[in-house]
This record gives C-alpha cells, structure tokens and sequence, in this order.
C-alpha cells in the first residue's frame, strides 16, 4: 500500500474532521441549486438541473470506480487525495472537490448555446465547451499533483502524455458528454429516466461493495 493510501485511510468519512467552512461552501451551493429550481419551475426549463445532476452523478462513478481499484489492488487508487480537508468521503473524494462538482454541470450549461448547431472555431458549441472545460480541468488537476495534493500512482495515470489524455476522457470529458447525451433526449421522463440510471449504478455498486462486500475505499 502507497503512503498516499495510507494516509488517505486516516480519518476516511470520520465527522470528528468535519471544519467550518464546510458550512459556507453548503450554503454556497444550496443557494446556486435553489436558484436554479426556482427559475426552472417558473420557465420550465429544467435544463441546468438536469446537467448539473449528471455532471455529479457521472463523478459519483468515477470515484466509485477510482475506490474499487484500491481495494482489488490493495496498493493505490488512480488518484488518491490524502491532503487536509473537512471530510475524505473515498479515497480520492471529499467535501470540497464534492461542491465544486455539484455545479460544474450547471456551470457547463451557462457556457453553452441554447442552440447545438452553433459553432466556435468550426466545432459544434456544446462540444467546444466539453472539450474546452475538460481540458481547464486537465490542467488544475496537474497542478494539484504538483502540490501534491492530488496523488498517482500509476504510469497510464499521470502527467506523460498517455496518462495525461487519460485523465482528459476519462476523468473529465465523459462527464461533459454526458450531460450532452441527457440534454439531446427528447423528454423530461427519458431525461429523468437517464440520470436516475446514472445515480443507481453508483449507488448499487457502494452499497454492494461497503456494505455487503465490507470494502474500504
């Protein structure tokens, strides 16, 4: 097992490690969330809801994932966040980078024409936007590796250029097409029908693997 993992393990969802400003970013971002409710029930447009579920959702996965290979590996995940924070949720999880995902998705959604057949530089809007966020995150995620805040451990996971488109489609960019997949169905039900699928294939698998399997990631 990598120091990072080792680390990591130390105060896993303990409450005792909970800080205060744990309760502005919740506040925060009730306050985007609850915005965008109240203009989605007097337009009817439920669009940034939808993209913003699914932006966390699909992360949701990620991390279920990124956890699995820890505890089948029992070395390292493929990015281990071991560095102070209000709450580690999984082993590469926690409080802060939860908020910021909860409304990257409607982030994406204000960038975005309400028409996908505009283009920018030749390529359709809402695809330029995927790829242009992914890759901004790309590069923050660099950045926390090089503060050492964000860890990994493995040759295909890291900053060589193999690693480095990885983490472009995998960590980021798939979320972005997703949102792009739920926001192309032509209804509310299939939309809900889309993320709810999203949200129970994460959920089934932590509960499967924490609580009946007994796993700690």
């Amino acid at each position: 097992m990598t120091e990072a993992s080792r680390q990591a393990l130390i105060g896993l969802r303990d409450l005792h490690t909970l800080k205060w400003y744990a309760i502005s970013l919740l506040g925060i971002t009730f306050y985007i969330w609850a915005k965008e409710i109240n203009k989605a029930r007097r337009t009817g447009n439920w669009n940034a809801i939808y993209a913003g579920l699914t932006l966390f959702g699909m992360d949701f996965i990620n991390e279920t994932w990124n956890g699995w290979v820890f505890h089948l590996t029992q070395r390292s995940a493929m990015w281990t966040a071991p560095g102070d924070t209000a709450l580690r949720t999984m082993m590469g999880w926690n409080l802060e980078i939860m908020f910021m995902f909860s409304i990257a998705g409607i982030v994406y959604y204000y960038s975005i024409s309400t028409n996908p057949k505009d283009k920018i530089l030749g390529i359709p809007d809402w695809w330029f936007w995927a790829i242009g966020y992914s890759a901004f995150c790309v590069l923050i995620e660099c950045a926390l590796n090089m503060g050492g805040l964000l860890i990994w451990e493995y040759e295909w996971w890291n900053l060589s250029f193999k690693g480095i488109w990885l983490i472009f489609l995998l960590g980021y960019f798939i979320f972005f097409a997703a949102i792009i997949a739920v926001l192309s169905l032509k209804t509310h039900k299939a939309r809900i029908i889309a993320i709810s699928t999203i949200y129970a294939v994460a959920i089934l698998a932590n509960v499967v693997a924490m609580g009946l399997l007994g796993w700690q990631y």
